[in-house]
């Protein structure tokens, strides 16, 4: 079998007594999503922190493209690869649509952000903004300010936003917040286009994008993984449907 993309193995973290983290093993394939489901509490918030680099574990490690990366700060982590969306809008409202991913751009490049008006002149930015915005179709919105686009447009913005980037491997968490069923179908549809461009970590409550989406779901309860495998193993595994699907035998 080939390296996986992003490998996670014996990730713990605590807050004093509080085992937050507890043994996480996880990988990401070439080609999947993978999701991470979980109650709330459930500890994916903290996982998804220590991938990113937000939040140092205590022990285990992170590797992507077989490349330790536990010890990078967030910013290097997304240079080598590592996209994120939010479950928060980190978009720039006052900031048309072009503007937004030209800055996710240049930050991934490691570059320093001076004026918009040279930077929308620089074909090696607007070049990866444009195509990505084309990708989730919102290249006739490039110019409207991201504040005057609807819920679901912006939540297609932050997708081009992590798109531009040529990421190794995306995470996204829970990209249907928000959304109404004729979003979240349209978002659907997007994602699951997007895993032969680079595999997805898709963390997300909306279990029908979930079960539409992934290839492998892995659960969390209490810090732990308790399941992982492909959607017909979690939806008839026995702890699963107790301890999340609200199930009983």
């Amino acid at each position: 079998m080939a390296e996986p993309v992003l490998s996670i193995q014996g990730l713990r973290k605590s807050f004093g007594a509080l085992t937050a983290t507890d043994d996480v093993s996880l990988d990401l394939r070439r080609g999947e999503i993978h999701a991470l489901i979980g109650p709330n509490g459930a500890g994916k918030s903290t996982l998804i922190k220590q991938i990113v680099g937000e939040l140092r574990q205590d022990a285990g490690e992170i590797r992507l493209q077989g490349e330790e990366i536990s010890a990078l700060p967030a910013e290097a982590r997304a240079r080598k690869g590592l996209a994120r969306s939010f479950q928060v809008s980190s978009l720039a409202p006052e900031y048309t649509v072009l503007q937004n991913v030209v800055l996710a751009v240049t930050g991934a490049q490691g570059r320093a952000f001076g004026f918009f008006r040279p930077a929308l002149s620089d074909a090696s930015l607007t070049g990866p903004a444009r195509r990505a915005l084309a990708r989730v179709g919102l290249g006739a919105r490039e110019g409207v300010r991201a504040a005057d686009l609807s819920h679901g447009e912006r939540r297609s913005l932050e997708v081009a936003m992590a798109l531009a980037l040529e990421p190794a491997a995306f995470l996204l968490d829970e990209p249907m917040a928000g959304m109404g069923p004729e979003g979240s179908a349209r978002l659907t549809e997007l994602l699951s286009g997007l895993r032969s461009e680079a595999p997805i970590l898709l963390v997300e409550h909306d279990m029908d994008a979930v079960f539409a989406l992934a290839d492998r779901i892995t659960v969390l309860v209490y810090g732990a993984v308790i399941a992982t495998g492909s959607v017909a193993e979690i939806r008839a595994h026995p702890e699963v449907r107790r301890a999340y699907l609200g199930e009983e035998e």
